[in-house]
Formats: structure tokens, sequence, C-alpha cells
């Protein structure tokens, strides 16, 4: 039972990267940034400013002057999609099991994430993004540190320190 657990969690980690690269990397942007320089995608595709985002979509949601789907589709989406990440990366790096070594790699991760959907033009530096995909790992990692989680998916990792490594 728990090599059919550890199998499955390896498994379903790599459809979930997989999906990851799908959302983030291949969507597409409109074509009018095609004959921007890289700097000028930078300066209108970035958003440094914490909250900015954020507070529109709130005030869009409370004033009704947008689609609902679309602040709850980003606020919404932009914290569940690394929810798993806040189990599978304790699970598979013993080390990132504390929630300070688990914060300094998932910032990592995220801030590398952001930067290269920027530089590829696939997408855009949001600070926004990176503040509700960090909360969403921080609760995933929370749903990890539950006993009950802990009992179901820990015990595993008493066989091996990294379940790749069994396979």
């Amino acid at each position: 039972m728990k090599r059919l657990i550890k199998v499955a969690l390896c498994v379903s980690f790599i459809f979930y990267l997989l999906a990851l690269a799908v959302l983030l990397f291949l969507g597409t942007r409109g074509y009018g940034w095609v004959d921007l320089t890289l700097m000028e995608y930078i300066k209108r595709f970035s958003n440094f400013v914490p909250f900015k985002t954020i507070s529109t979509y709130i005030e869009a949601l409370s004033s009704g002057s947008m689609n609902r789907d679309i602040p709850i589709k980003n606020l919404v989406g932009n914290l569940i999609m690394f929810l798993p990440m806040g189990i599978y990366l304790p699970y598979l790096i013993k080390r990132t099991n504390k929630v300070s070594k688990f914060s300094i790699a998932m910032i990592i991760v995220l801030f590398v994430i952001e930067v290269i959907q920027l530089v590829t033009r696939r997408g855009s530096f949001d600070i926004d993004d990176f503040i509700l995909n960090m909360l969403g790992a921080l609760l995933g990692f929370g749903i990890w540190k539950m006993k009950f989680v802990q009992k179901l998916l820990k015990k595993p990792l008493e066989d091996s320190a990294f379940p790749f490594e069994s396979l």
C-alpha cells in the first residue's frame, strides 16, 4: 500500500507539472506585443506594485464593473494553482518539510517562473500573481502538515528519503 501511494503521488506530480507548464507557458497573448522591444514589453506587461491587481479585481467584484468570471478565475485560480506544490514539495524533497525552507524554495520557484514568463513573452510579471501563488502554496503546506495527511502520506517516506530512489 505504501508503495502504491508513493507511485501514485510521483506520477500525479509529473502530470501536475505538465499542467502547470501548459497553464503558465503555452497560453497565448495577443499579437500586439510582437514589435515591442523586451524593455517595452516589460513596462507594458509588468506589475511591481503589491495588491494593485488584487484590489482592482476585488473592487470590480464589489462594484459589478467587470464580468465576475474574470476576477474570480484570476484570484482563485492563482491561489489554487500552487496549492498542490505545498503537498508535493515537502513529500518529494524532505529538506523542504519546514515552513522556512519551503517558503524559500517556493519564492525561488515562483520568481523564476515569473521571469521566464516575462522574458519568453508568454505572460507577465505580476507581483500579485506571485503573492497569490505563494499563499496557495502555503495553504497546501498547511494541509500537508495536518495530522491526517501526515499519517496517510508521510509514512511511506520512512522507506526512502526521496521517493524516486526506489522506483
